[in-house]
């Protein structure tokens, strides 16, 4: 073991990329050195997950100990920034519970020495094979043994990562505080000049005012300080008193790093980082803190309810990332109650300065895309986020924006209904290559509509800008015409009209199924047929009267 432990608030440890391009080394409170000539603009992990959940870790810290009094004081530093000196002497007094080694309590480990024989470190990582898969000799696309040694820098980040986001790890081994492999969504300030600002900016535009911990309320909020609160039998067990500050130190495993001495110089297998002390495995523990009945939102984490009845759920990854069709829920609330934005993204909206508003924000979305217990891939997306308004102002866009999403999602399923029918006859059971078409469909129609999407957002912007309430036709009757014109070529690329294609549908209009079901598609654009009518209601639009059947002429010489 170290004479000195390895400390994460004192040690220069989180590799950054500054703006000159430079790589470093810093301590936490050096995120705000050298902002006026060479900031610091990102982490620099070779793995998206370690540099995500460093953010996650920095707004934590700032989160949990140097918080702003009030509204006034965040907009000060958000225009000023503290010293690094100022963030040293916020963090200083807490720094005994954030050493990764040594004998006493050792951050986001058991309290507890734990026996047993140890797992190999590369294990730590989220998509390691887990053990059933090893004894299977199943690891095929993910290989054992690549990782066996870390430095204390990347073991840190992998602990953090791992309690972070832990998905399933078999009986006993819990799933952390937001389920395993939480969506996270992060605003991305720009500066005046368009180009990413400072990280320190990210940090801050997600830290809201409140006080900054007690060191006598240190242990509700830092599980490592005390013996860990265990859930044999599927009792809940979050923990006598558990602040809600403590939505950023979850530990739902029950944990010990492995260290040893490293006099042969051997360098991180993650990272290449020569350290004299290294990390060779882990030790656990099942039944760890159990967050089933855990209430408090994660501030950086969207939510969903199936209704308003139920309790709330957070996002997860998903295969093909988060895009505008996930806006509300992201972005926007839903008006029914059954979706929320991540509260820092709702805060951030509302009391982001004016005078950065022009210069643009954007958010990104990023998580694993879980399979139960596999991790199947690590997605992010980053689009623009709409810029913050008035409260009036924001209402109204809001509501535009829902009703932009909303219709894009009716004419999806319009579009892909009328593929089904001009595809496969009524009642045919779609197989796995069919289903697999359909998806294409829509994959293709969201990817393809995107860029008039963010057009339009544009104009609803600064209609909105210029008038508080605008009439919502002339800002969703262009939406209309794009959302036609895009489903409209979705469907010719899916369903061409080739006669000699569908000639196995028999008869002599082999072809009538795709005419039809094209006619019926594009008199939904009109507001006929019930797709038609509601998508003409979700877009504020007035829904023609139905035709009135003819009367049927009396056959003269009856």
């Amino acid at each position: 073991m170290p004479a000195e432990p390895f400390n994460l608030l004192t040690a220069a440890w989180l590799p950054v990329r500054r703006r000159s391009g430079r790589l470093d080394l810093i301590r936490p409170a050096q995120i705000t050195e050298s902002l006026d000539d060479d900031p610091v603009l990102e982490t620099a992990w070779p793995r998206p997950d370690f540099r995500i959940a460093t953010i996650e870790f920095l707004i934590g810290l700032l989160a949990t100990f140097a918080p702003s009094a009030d509204e006034d004081a965040w907009e000060g530093w958000w225009q000023d920034a503290p010293g690094p000196e100022v963030l040293e002497a916020a963090f200083r007094p807490y720094a005994h519970a954030f050493a990764l080694d040594g004998d006493g309590p050792r951050f986001l480990q058991d309290f507890d020495t734990l026996d047993g024989d140890p797992n190999p470190a590369g294990t730590l990582l989220i998509e390691a094979p887990g053990a059933n898969t090893l004894r299977n000799n199943a690891d095929l696309l993910v290989k054992r043994g690549r990782v066996n040694v870390l430095s204390r820098a990347a073991a840190a980040m992998a602990l953090f990562t791992l309690q972070t986001y832990a998905p399933s790890g078999g009986a006993g081994h819990r799933v952390g505080l937001r389920g395993g492999g939480p969506l996270t969504t992060l605003i991305l300030p720009r500066s005046n000049d368009g180009a990413p600002a400072p990280l320190w900016r990210t940090l801050w535009a997600h830290v809201r005012p409140s006080k900054p911990v007690s060191l006598a309320a240190l242990p509700h909020v830092l599980p490592w300080l005390a013996r860990t609160p265990t859930s044999e039998k599927n009792r809940t067990a979050i923990g006598a008193g558990l602040l809600p500050g403590h939505v950023f130190w979850s530990m739902p495993r029950r944990i010990r790093l492995v260290f040893e001495a490293n006099p042969a110089g051997r360098p991180c297998d993650l990272t290449g980082v020569l350290d004299r002390v290294t990390v060779i495995g882990w030790q656990t523990r099942p039944y760890g803190l159990f967050y089933q009945d855990w209430s408090p939102p994660h501030p950086l984490s969207p939510r969903y309810r199936q209704k308003k009845t139920d309790p709330w759920l957070p996002v997860h990854g998903q295969p093909a990332g988060i895009g505008y069709r996930d806006w509300v829920g992201v972005v926007v609330s839903a008006d029914d109650g059954t979706r929320e934005p991540a509260e820092a993204v709702t805060w951030f909206r509302r009391n982001c300065p004016r005078a950065d508003r022009p210069a643009g924000i954007r958010l990104l979305a990023a998580g694993y895309d879980m399979d139960n217990m596999k991790a199947r891939g690590f997605v992010e997306s980053e689009m623009p986020l709409p810029p913050p308004l008035d409260n009036s102002r924001a209402e109204a866009l809001d509501d535009r924006i829902r009703r932009l999403v909303r219709a894009a999602g009716i004419t999806d399923s319009l579009l892909r209904g009328a593929v089904r029918a001009a595809l496969f006859s009524p009642g045919t059971k779609i197989d796995a290559a069919g289903a697999s078409l359909l998806l294409a469909v829509r994959e293709r129609f969201w990817r393809d509509a995107e860029s008039a999407f963010y057009a339009r957002l544009r104009a609803v912007v600064a209609e909105i800008e210029a008038d508080p309430d605008p009439p919502i036709e002339p800002l969703t009757r262009p939406w209309l015409k794009d959302l036609r014109s895009t489903a409209l070529a979705g469907f010719d690329a899916a369903a061409p009209l080739d006669p000699d294609q569908y000639r196995e549908r028999g008869g002599d209009r082999p072809e009538q199924p795709v005419v039809r079901a094209r006619g019926f598609l594009s008199a939904a654009f009109n507001g006929f047929g019930s797709g038609g009518r509601e998508l003409f209601i979700m877009l504020g639009l007035s829904v023609p009267e139905p035709a009135q059947p003819g009367r049927k002429k009396a056959r003269s010489g009856a």
